[in-house]
């Protein structure tokens, strides 16, 4: 199948390989085009770590092209860049024509649908959970894959297309998708916004002077144990919901095959095995500028829409919008714009389950 992926980071990087080595013909487009640049000049893109691999990939010049010359769309970008790509994707897309957002953010796939119900045609949206791969761009044309997931919620948009979903990422990407209850469990089931809270809140001065360091080897006995309190304030507010979620132990032990132990003694496996990887080293960091905006802000909407308020998730978010001297909770451009902290519970289950 003909995918194009809308983005040019390390997660589009190793979705493409992905693909390519699945059989199947990826082509990717980068809105500035700098990220592309080599690769369009005819460098190979090259994968190493969990997928070791080089190829020529084709290139966009435009979104235009990327829509209307692939099967399959794949949104692979920052949620600070996911309006735009909506907004792009909803003005060319084809009626059957599906999308999927690797990974969901802030209900996104709710706008997209109102985008695509506008033109008066109908077009499946797939939401996941997490990402593919992990692992970070090491040159404009190279990529370092740490693991492919073995397991990856999705959703659909309308929840009655979750059976056709599925088949399509299953088809795409193999066997390991697990179907969950609705947009509104997807929303709930994307670790990264607490996980990377607590990793970038207690290393924040190493990004702050560009250090290199180790991202779970850091992720010591004290981090740990924040990381499961802001995992257990997420599992209550799923659970006040009566939906099913993963949690963080489950998360690790899947994304990166370890025995289930504490996060911080995974963690350290993780290290010992020489897969820990490195954490940000700048404040311009997607760990925070992405994921407090989009991650962790509706997840306290959430939270106080049932009574169940994350206060660690608030507290972070505080600490976080006071070290960048912003409100990072202002800068979500897609929640203002669905309106759904004003929405009563019952019609947020709803519009979450069908799309309108």
């Amino acid at each position: 199948m003909r995918v194009g992926i809308l983005g040019a980071g390390g997660i589009a990087f190793g979705a493409a390989a992905y693909l390519h080595l699945n059989g199947h013909d990826p082509i990717l487009w980068s809105p500035s085009g700098a990220s592309t640049r080599e690769l369009v000049a005819g460098t190979p893109l090259k994968a190493s770590g969990a997928i070791d691999l080089s190829f020529r990939v084709r290139i966009a010049s435009s979104v235009e092209e990327a829509v209307a010359t692939s099967d399959v769309i794949l949104v692979a970008m920052p949620g600070n860049a996911h309006r735009m790509a909506f907004e792009a994707i909803a003005r060319i897309v084809r009626s059957g024509q599906p999308t999927i957002i690797s990974s969901h953010l802030s209900f996104g796939a709710l706008y997209l649908s109102r985008l695509i119900a506008d033109r008066g045609i109908v077009a499946p949206i797939i939401a996941w959970g997490t990402t593919l791969t992990t692992g970070r761009k090491q040159a404009p044309t190279e990529v370092g894959v740490n693991s492919v997931r073995s397991k990856i919620d999705v959703a659909t948009v309308p929840e009655s297309e979750i059976d056709t979903g599925l088949a399509l990422c299953t088809e795409l990407f193999g066997d390991r998708f697990v179907r969950r209850n609705g947009l509104l469990a997807i929303s709930l089931s994307n670790l990264n916004p607490q996980n990377h809270l607590a990793i970038s809140l207690f290393n924040l001065t190493r990004m702050e002077r560009g250090e290199r360091w180790g991202q779970a080897e850091n992720v010591t006995p004290a981090v740990g144990r924040v990381m499961e309190e802001l995992d257990a304030e997420r599992l209550a507010i799923a659970a006040e919901f009566g939906l099913s979620v993963r949690s963080i132990k489950e998360h690790y032990s899947l994304s990166y095959q370890l025995p289930i132990a504490s996060i911080a003694d995974m963690n350290a496996d993780l290290h010992n095995r020489g897969r820990g990887g490195f954490g940000p080293a700048t404040m311009q960091s997607r760990y925070v500028l992405e994921d407090a905006p989009f991650g962790l802000w509706p997840t306290i909407l959430l939270g106080r829409l049932v009574g169940r308020p994350a206060s660690l998730h608030e507290a972070g978010l505080a600490m976080l919008s006071a070290a960048y001297g912003r409100s990072l909770a202002d800068e979500n451009d897609l929640l203002p714009l669905l309106g759904l902290q004003d929405l009563p519970r019952e019609r947020l289950q709803e519009l979450t389950r069908t799309g309108h």
